[in-house]
């Protein structure tokens, strides 16, 4: 081997190292492609409790159905607009909160791959999964949708969920949509006066909306009381799951057989049975345009949010250029070992 070419091997050591060193370093997108939370039943829920509704000042406005169970009940209802079905605690109702009980297990699951700070405030977020022992929101959260239809976002809060008034949960991209915004919160949730809050809150045990909070979304409670205070609150037209229906095809198919004398023509028939046909997702309609009071925010991208950074994070797409670079590593040892032992010219 030249000497030349020895050298241009051996280079490769420090090019190894420095693409390992980078692999190791370099960040993650916010996380892998998340499904949507399904609802299942409650999906046609704009609030549901557990131990009780109560509007405790008049001029509530719900677009979207209400319920509550085991406790079913609903108070100062002939103060609210409901444009929906007041099931209080029905067997729609019991229904509902099984599948509320489902999907709170699955949005509390999904595996964080972002772990985020207590204040949520001046940062904007991309879709992926978000998780911290408390959240809360001063001002503004950014959550950039881009052109992804399928983008989901997952906020988890092992305890509490506190926005402050006037704070907003503020949507961008051509793609957004609230019904892909899920917020799954451990213990209890509230909303300060006048905030302004975009996706499902999934909440274990109560929720308290403040004077003239504004939601595009659910409120919705497994266990605990949800108390209004003047709000308005639109669960949009997010879809139903898919339902199955069956149809039949039948096909028929026969066989000849011929006798020589006296000349016979027999003709068998078989019919076969197939069920294969699934309806397409349903969506939920008679829903009005959200009332004005729900600030569904759809924009360009605003300027770099100054707020506190994200923490560094790591993710797929990092193993293969760093076994890469371990491979170059190696291969640059042998060299340079190769090139000390190899005897020199003159």
């Amino acid at each position: 081997m030249s000497i030349s070419t020895r050298r241009s091997i051996q280079l490769a050591a420090p090019a190894a190292i420095a693409a390992l060193f980078i692999s190791m370093v370099l960040p993650a997108p916010a996380g892998a492609a998340q499904a949507r939370v399904g609802l299942g039943t409650a999906t046609s829920f704009a609030v549901l409790a557990g131990s009780g509704i109560t509007n405790a000042v008049p001029g509530t406005v719900i677009t979207g159905d209400i319920g509550s169970f085991p406790t079913p009940a609903i108070t100062d209802v002939g103060v609210m607009t409901l444009n929906g079905t007041n099931h209080a605690g029905d067997t729609v109702t019991q229904g509902a909160k099984n599948d509320l009980q489902a999907a709170f297990n699955d949005a509390s699951g999904r595996s964080p791959e972002v772990a985020q700070d207590a204040e949520l405030g001046g940062e904007t977020k991309t879709p992926g999964v978000y998780s911290g022992p408390t959240l809360g929101l001063t001002g503004t959260v950014t959550l950039d949708f881009g052109s992804d239809v399928d983008a989901v976002f997952v906020f988890e809060a092992a305890s509490t969920l506190i926005t402050a008034a006037g704070s907003s949960v503020v949507m961008i991209g051509s793609a957004a949509d609230a019904c892909r915004v899920v917020w799954v919160v451990g213990s209890s949730a509230t909303f300060g006066a006048n905030s302004s809050f975009a996706g499902d809150a999934l909440v274990h045990t109560s929720i308290t909306a403040n004077t003239g909070a504004s939601f595009n979304g659910r409120l919705l409670a497994l266990n605990g009381a949800v108390t209004l205070l003047d709000n308005t609150i639109d669960r949009g037209s997010c879809s139903v799951p898919a339902a199955v229906t069956t149809t039949s095809t039948t096909s028929t198919t026969s066989t000849t057989s011929t006798t020589v004398a006296p000349t016979t023509t027999t003709t068998a028939v078989t019919t076969t049975t197939s069920t294969t046909a699934v309806a397409s997702p349903v969506a939920i309609v008679g829903v009005p345009t959200p009332p004005s009071g729900v600030d569904l925010q759809v924009a360009a991208p605003p300027p770099t949010p100054t707020g506190q950074p994200e923490l560094p994070r790591t993710g797929a797409g990092t193993l293969p250029l760093a076994v890469l670079g371990v491979a170059l590593v190696l291969v640059g040892v042998a060299t340079v070992r190769l090139g000390s032992r190899a005897p020199r010219a003159g």
